[in-house]
């Protein structure tokens, strides 16, 4: 008789979605996610912040995969369960944003800063969604605004520590927690020189040069975003498309608004047949830059296509 299958437990599933969420498989980090909420409400153990962290989890698989209304009802999820959490805000206010829903994506930009005021994508969203709210309702926007929650102190200084551990990967993704100490000044210059030689080679259209040159640069300078929005450059030019949206997915992990990552990873979603996240890009950008004509014009072709 065969031996039957061990079923997973819901920390194995939650791994496994982890992984997928790592490699782009969206779809597949969804489903083992959904299975791993089941597991975990089928053991009777009363974890709140286990719970949280499998929604947010999903919520930000749905983010990557374009479903922005079901990131929306997944960070509720996780909310309600976890106040206040610096990943679901996040999430949220992105997916807001996607779906064009400026105020209360506002909100939560803002109330995430109340946890923590250092953290770059809720300061960069809130400079954003007061470009647009301006533009859309005039100078008396903040009148239209829904209430913003004030985070009670204990929550704040709670939240404000797990929020330092990550602050610098805290852009509405399952993102990388990882430390990497500030390269000395030699570091620098030696990047920036192999940077610079990388630049030359594209010129010459020596694409697979340059992403030598720039991925030497990178052990240097793992800091510099446009070394990440260079080497995905020449990824699309070789037609390495995965890798492209790896080096732009770096670049807005420190720079959420950086118009060059938003352009390059649409044109390696459009590539990748991912209308959505090809279109979810292009909106984010035109956010930033309204007349960007070249995204203008890339949103018009995929729209048609469609």
């Amino acid at each position: 008789m065969p031996q039957k299958r061990r079923s997973q437990s819901w920390t194995e599933l939650k791994q496994a979605g982890n992984e997928c969420f790592k490699t782009g498989q969206y779809g597949d980090a969804v489903t083992l996610y959904s299975q791993a909420i089941k597991e975990l409400e089928k053991s009777g153990k009363k974890s709140p912040e286990d719970l949280s962290i499998l929604y947010s989890n999903r919520a930000a698989s749905y983010l990557k995969d374009g479903n922005c209304g079901e990131c929306v009802k997944d960070c509720n999820m996780s909310l309600e369960l976890v106040p206040f959490g610096i990943k679901s805000l996040l999430r949220r206010a992105a997916a807001y944003e996607a779906l064009e829903r400026y105020r209360p994506a506002y909100v939560d930009y803002k109330t995430a800063l109340q946890v923590d005021c250092n953290i770059a994508a809720a300061n960069d969203g809130t400079n954003r969604m007061t470009r647009v709210l301006t533009e859309v309702d005039g100078p008396a926007w903040r009148e239209k605004l829904p209430p913003i929650p004030a985070v009670p102190l204990a929550v704040r200084e709670k939240l404000a520590q797990q929020a330092a551990a990550g602050r610098a990967q805290a852009n509405h993704t399952c993102t990388r927690q990882t430390h990497t100490p500030a390269p000395s000044e030699q570091d620098v210059r030696k990047g920036q020189a192999l940077r610079e030689e990388g630049n030359a080679l594209v010129k010459k259209g020596e694409h697979k040069k340059a992403i030598d040159k720039y991925s030497q640069s990178l052990t240097h300078n793992p800091a510099e975003v446009s070394t990440y929005t260079n080497r995905a450059l020449c990824y699309l030019s070789v037609k390495q498309y995965r890798d492209a949206v790896r080096d732009c997915d770096e670049a807005l992990t420190m720079d959420s608004s950086n118009v060059k990552a938003l352009y390059r990873r649409a044109q390696a979603h459009r590539e990748l047949k991912d209308v959505k996240s090809c279109v979810d890009d292009l909106n984010r950008l035109l956010i930033v830059e309204p007349k960007n004509t070249a995204a203008l014009k890339l949103l018009q072709e995929v729209q048609k296509k469609k």
